[in-house]
């Protein structure tokens, strides 16, 4: 119904509770995904051979795949747990600035979680999960926030090679939105490099000829005597 994928929690009791919340979590189905060429399908029919035994002897696992026999751009296949319209679906949140689209990458969670924290009940207790860019609140996971909103870099790096795939598969005429509301339709090779470029605006100067980066650094680097200094944080407020 919500069109996004969630966390399901599994109590010793036998229930199964969807845990909805906006976060990287929804978005890890888009980096399932590997494109076939066709000369590498042909250099090997031993792997062929046992795709297509998956597809004819077990069809409830291949139901959950792309079908990689449709030929793409290129003649190329598809291998992936989304595609089309699903895929369509988790970009438009991803793509969303009042979601997951920031000035510089994909937040780790949505900022929808900021003014609207997601509570669970579990035996009187509440279990909140806020929208926290930055350090989070609580030593929980070691201080950091990684999953709370914040813009993770290693992760961003894999959502684009990932729209860098399925671009290969589905070629120029497949288009979405971007920024989500924007009436801008692009590519998915464009919103890669999209993506790229506001990872990479992290690190140049701004208008007052200071790195974004640095705000995240405090005092640890000088202004004057660190001007050409990098430090690089695994994620970022």
């Amino acid at each position: 119904a919500d069109e996004f994928f969630y966390d399901v929690l599994h109590t010793p009791g036998g229930r199964y509770l969807p845990l909805r919340v906006h976060s990287l979590v929804g978005l890890m189905p888009l980096l399932a995904v590997e494109v076939l060429e066709p000369a590498v399908l042909e250099a090997m029919p031993g792997f062929r051979e046992r795709l297509e035994w998956y597809l004819t002897n077990r069809p409830d696992l291949a139901s959950l795949i792309s079908r990689w026999y449709e030929p793409g751009s290129g003649d190329r296949r598809l291998i992936a747990l989304t595609r089309g319209h699903r895929m369509k679906c988790l970009l438009r949140r991803m793509l969303d600035p009042n979601e997951f689209l920031s000035e510089y990458g994909v937040r780790s969670l949505s900022r929808f979680h900021e003014q609207n924290p997601y509570v669970l009940e579990v035996r009187g207790e509440q279990k909140v999960v806020n929208y926290e860019p930055a350090e989070s609140r609580t030593g929980l996971f070691g201080g950091n926030s990684n999953w709370r909103g914040p813009v993770w870099f290693p992760i961003n790096y894999l959502l684009i090679e990932s729209l860098q795939k399925f671009h290969h598969y589905y070629g120029d005429d497949f288009k979405v939105e971007c920024p989500t509301g924007s009436g801008q339709f692009v590519t998915l090779d464009e919103v890669a490099n999209e993506l790229s470029n506001r990872l990479i605006k992290l690190f140049l100067r701004a208008g007052q000829g200071e790195r974004p980066f640095t705000r995240a650094s405090g005092d640890s680097l000088s202004s004057t005597a660190d001007q050409q200094r990098f430090l690089f944080h695994e994620y970022f407020h």
